[in-house]
């Protein structure tokens, strides 16, 4: 068999044609990217959701919008994306409760955090806080004034939290227990419920993201307790640590993440890794997510499965420690 010079320079042009294909298809700009939330408009998702919806609307896309998929405490916008084509149109924004701690307390995850989806950057971090309302006396001004006052009121010691099984859920039983206080838990589809109910009466305390409470603290109409970081937030810097406050082992603090579906293509993944780096860095989106107590921060798609790695490792031994399933 002989090869003539003609079949090699056709062979040539072939695979460089396909390259170019290649190269030209991972820079096309995506016609609508769709960015999926598991909870409602007004809070910390929602709000990083949007901020990065418009610095990515020209940049990666024609156009970016965000769909909230609420319900299942953050599961059902796992799902949606788990289901959706691995095109680099559907992006999932996540925080790390729905796949670090998910696993460890439901027996029958409709998910795989690891296999189902495509990690693409970090979005941000963010510390929790604790609060409460008009339900509870205007002298509890402390965490352990809080737990002093569910002693003497077992039938009112509730808090509510964004989701069953999440980082503020469990930061509420681990505060009650610390006083070896039962704290009921009450759970909703997101914190601004849950604190539209505490400022309403209708609760007493809630557990989520600083930022979260904010505006509220400034109103008038919540106190913030405490915080969950090792040091004091900067969005809430008058509010002591529950380390200052004798908690010494409730350090927490968590994460937004970027997902596209399972098998989405490296060159898409690169891409749109290029294209929130450079939102996240941009000064309007930085600032835009302070005023939710939000710190803005990338990262690879490597670095970001490392860091879920190593938060699904570490909660493990505390659920189990809590005993709390979802199945139960």
């Amino acid at each position: 068999m002989t090869i003539s010079r003609r079949d090699v320079l056709h062979g040539a042009g072939a695979a460089s044609l396909a390259a170019m294909g290649v190269s030209a298809w991972a820079q096309a700009q995506i016609e609508s990217l769709k960015i999926v939330t598991g909870f409602p408009p007004g809070g910390t998702s929602d709000s990083i959701c949007r901020r990065v919806a418009e610095r990515l609307t020209g940049a990666y896309a024609k156009t970016a919008f965000v769909e909230n998929k609420t319900g299942a405490g953050g599961q059902i916008a796992v799902q949606f994306v788990k289901a959706a084509p691995a095109d680099g149109a559907t992006l999932l924004q996540t925080p790390m409760s729905m796949l670090g701690i998910y696993p460890h307390i439901y027996k029958k995850l409709p998910y795989d955090p690891v296999a189902d989806l495509t990690p693409v950057s970090l979005g941000c971090t963010f510390d929790f806080g604790f609060a409460v309302g008009p339900a509870v006396p205007a002298n509890v001004k402390t965490i352990p004034e809080f737990l002093g006052w569910c002693k003497a009121n077992p039938t009112l010691a509730t808090f509510g939290s964004p989701a069953a099984g999440s980082v503020p859920h469990f930061i509420g039983v681990l505060l009650g227990r610390s006083a070896g206080v039962d704290i009921k838990h009450a759970a909703f589809r997101g914190t601004q419920p849950a604190i539209l109910d505490m400022i309403g009466g209708q609760i007493p305390a809630v557990s989520g993201p600083v930022g979260e409470f904010t505006q509220y603290v400034a109103a008038g109409k919540c106190r913030l307790l405490g915080v969950s970081g090792a040091k004091r937030s900067p969005f809430a810097p008058n509010t002591p640590t529950f380390v200052e406050q004798g908690l010494k082992d409730i350090v927490y603090d968590e994460w937004f993440g970027f997902y596209l579906p399972a098998k989405a293509p490296p060159a898409v993944v690169t891409r749109l890794n290029t294209a929130l780096r450079t939102a996240l860095a941009a000064p309007e989106t930085v600032s835009g997510l302070a005023l939710m107590g939000l710190e803005a921060q990338s990262s690879s798609p490597a670095e970001l499965a490392a860091r879920l790695k190593t938060d699904t490792e570490r909660w493990g031994p505390v659920v189990k420690a809590i005993g709390f399933t979802a199945d139960a």
